[in-house]
């Protein structure tokens, strides 16, 4: 799972960075990250930084698709078909293994979503630190977090249905399970999961702590509990219900178990990833036609096409496995919360080397670099208050 990586400027007062350059802020050394803005002054900084942050997502994105579908390290196989084939390499040495970690990964992420999602948030909202319940919101300034975990359960839909439209395939854990209780459940506890989400009064940042948070905090639960127990991070074990899929999928035939895992791979996470190096080709051309004429509707459009990239991220993360989490690409791509303090100190130095981490490096460093590069990082420079930012005056 990704790292997160605590602000660390988080003062009794709220949220504050320090600048250390003399940007056109260094005047007031304390100041909200939600007021910073773009400016005549910072532009060529912050232009700068928008071209190296969407490079190495476009680099991230196309790696990761090519390990799946095209050469994985030293094997010069792709990873999608080592782990059909549960060659060694993959890391699973059986059918029934593969199948199970694909139902634990979607138990993980619908376990992600409810309590760290929307339930981080809304405990610190609950005990009256809405500082802080703010800043734990994700996709908080393109205003997208409720669509985000929305995909976020569709990434679980469309592993168990084993497509991308909603429909359920010939080969598919869904026709395998047909019309037994447990897939009734399940694909009941997927519907509802996204309706509670979606339910929320968007933008969840200004409805953090109403009681449709809490309804899809506990329909995530829900859905966690039909699909397998799970490790959190620190440890601790959330259980399952008795009857749960983890376990239901060891009762259908080997043969077809098989034929489900090809289909997985080859119809589901394959294309999602090929959709996710495309869509970030265009967010890369997106913004670089922004820096070479920046305009309000260049800007617009960048951020369109953000939207557009983070979609298949979303409905990747029931499948957390593999090439993704042994690259470091998780956190590289969707690291949260920001730390917006390292993030202005690099815009000021401009030491984009600062972005990029390898093999070797120690932990803190290569967290430094995960946490100011990415998905949100680019939001940051790109959104604020759900909208586009504007180019200014005299630019």
């Amino acid at each position: 799972m990704k790292k997160i990586v605590l602000f660390v400027s988080l003062l009794v007062c709220g949220l504050a960075f320090t600048l250390s350059s003399c940007s056109d802020e260094k005047k007031d050394p304390d100041v909200n990250p939600a007021d910073v803005d773009l400016t005549a002054k910072n532009a060529s900084a912050w232009y700068n930084y928008m071209k190296n942050v969407v490079a190495l997502l476009n680099e991230d994105s196309e790696k990761l698709y090519t390990a799946w579908a095209v050469s994985y390290n030293a094997t010069g196989k792709p990873y999608g078909e080592l782990f059909k084939k549960h060659d060694s390499a993959s890391g699973y040495t059986s059918v029934q293994s593969c199948a199970q970690e694909v139902v634990e990964k979607c138990a993980e992420i619908a376990n992600e979503v409810g309590t760290a999602k929307i339930g981080d948030p809304y405990d610190k909202w609950v005990k009256g630190d809405q500082n802080a319940a703010l800043y734990a919101v994700e996709s908080w300034y393109s205003w997208h977090s409720r669509d985000d975990y929305t995909n976020n359960i569709y990434s679980i839909q469309n592993a168990y249905f084993g497509s991308l439209d909603g429909t359920i395939a010939e080969h598919s854990f869904a026709k395998a399970l047909e019309g037994k209780d447990i897939d009734v459940k399940v694909r009941a506890a997927i519907k509802a999961a996204a309706k509670a989400i979606q339910d929320i009064t968007q933008p969840f940042r200004n409805h953090i702590g109403s009681a449709e948070s809490k309804s899809a905090m506990e329909a995530c639960a829900t859905l966690q509990a039909l699909l397998s127990e799970v490790e959190t991070e620190d440890g601790e074990h959330i259980s399952a219900d008795d009857v749960n899929l983890r376990d239901a999928v060891l009762n259908i035939d080997e043969a077809e178990l098989q034929n489900i895992i090809d289909n997985y791979v080859d119809n589901v996470v394959v294309p999602t990833y090929k959709n996710l190096k495309e869509k970030n080709e265009l967010l890369l051309a997106a913004v670089n036609s922004l820096l070479n004429a920046p305009t309000n509707s260049a800007f617009k459009s960048a951020c369109d096409a953000w939207l557009v990239a983070r979609e298949p991220w979303e409905k990747s993360e029931a499948f957390l496995f593999g090439p993704v989490d042994e690259f470091g690409l998780d956190p590289n791509m969707d690291s949260w919360p920001l730390d917006q303090n390292a993030i202005m100190q690099i815009m000021n130095s401009q030491s984009w080397n600062d972005l990029i981490w390898k093999e070797g490096d120690d932990d803190s460093k290569v967290e430094s670099a995960q946490n100011v590069r990415g998905f949100h990082t680019l939001e940051f420079l790109l959104f604020k208050d759900g909208q586009a930012r504007t180019v200014p005056a005299g630019n």
